[in-house]
This record gives C-alpha cells, structure tokens and sequence, in this order.
C-alpha cells in the first residue's frame, strides 16, 4: 500500500516504549504513535491509554523522505481539547508569541550565558540600594 500523510488507518499495537507505541498498519509497515500524539493533555505513562494488541485508529501525521519511518497519531482524530472547561483561566482567541523578534540572543546554551546573568541581576540588586 502507498501511504501518505492524512491517511486514516486502522493498526494493531505491536510494541510500547516510554516514548511511544508501534503499530503495524500491514503485515510490513510499522508507524509509531509518540507519546505526545497518544491523547489532548499530558500522558505520564502511555501504558495507561493503549496496549498491546489493541487495534487503534490512527492518522498519518508524518512520513520521513529519506528513512521512510512514519509517524501516527490518535490525537489528532479526538474531538478539539477544550481548555475553557478545565480551569478558570481565560481562553484567548489569538495567538500569543512568547518571544522578542527584536532581541538578538539565539538559542545559545544557558552555561555560556549564565555568569552575564548573574552579573547583571547583581549589578541590578546594587542600584536599587
């Protein structure tokens, strides 16, 4: 069978890890479903939603070029995750970024940063004396 992403399939679970579940989608296709795409809302431990054995429907989400590995979700086939319900929080209808496309820091690593940091807070705490 020629998969492609968008595709809607039923497989069987094959194997689980920490991380996520196999699935065999034909007798030599295997996709694996990331612990992530398990369900809406946080998955301590995916042996709670899915088991081996378990026949599952599934959505391609992904298929790699160069490796062929394909990756599933069941996530994405449940109804919308409501946030409004779970809490008193707001339910924001536009995007918030939480970055500065003015600021020019990069991603470098927290311990090439971090004695800069320490300096400025000090300097900081000294001024405000």
């Amino acid at each position: 069978m020629d998969y492609k992403i968008g595709m809607i399939l039923e497989g069987r679970i094959t194997g689980i890890q920490p991380y996520g579940a196999f699935v065999a989608l034909d007798e030599n296709t295997q996709g694996l479903i990331h612990i992530s795409e398990c369900r809406h809302g946080y998955v301590n431990n995916i042996e709670d939603f899915l088991k081996v054995g378990q026949k599952v429907k599934v959505i391609i989400i992904d298929i790699d070029e160069y490796t062929g590995k394909i990756s599933l979700s069941v996530r994405c086939l449940e109804k919308p995750f409501d946030f409004s319900k779970t809490d008193n929080r707001i339910h924001y209808q536009h995007k918030k970024f939480w970055t500065n496309k003015h600021l020019q820091s990069g991603f470098a690593p927290i311990d090439q940063r971090l004695d800069k940091w320490i300096k400025r807070a000090l300097d900081d705490i000294e001024q405000e004396k």
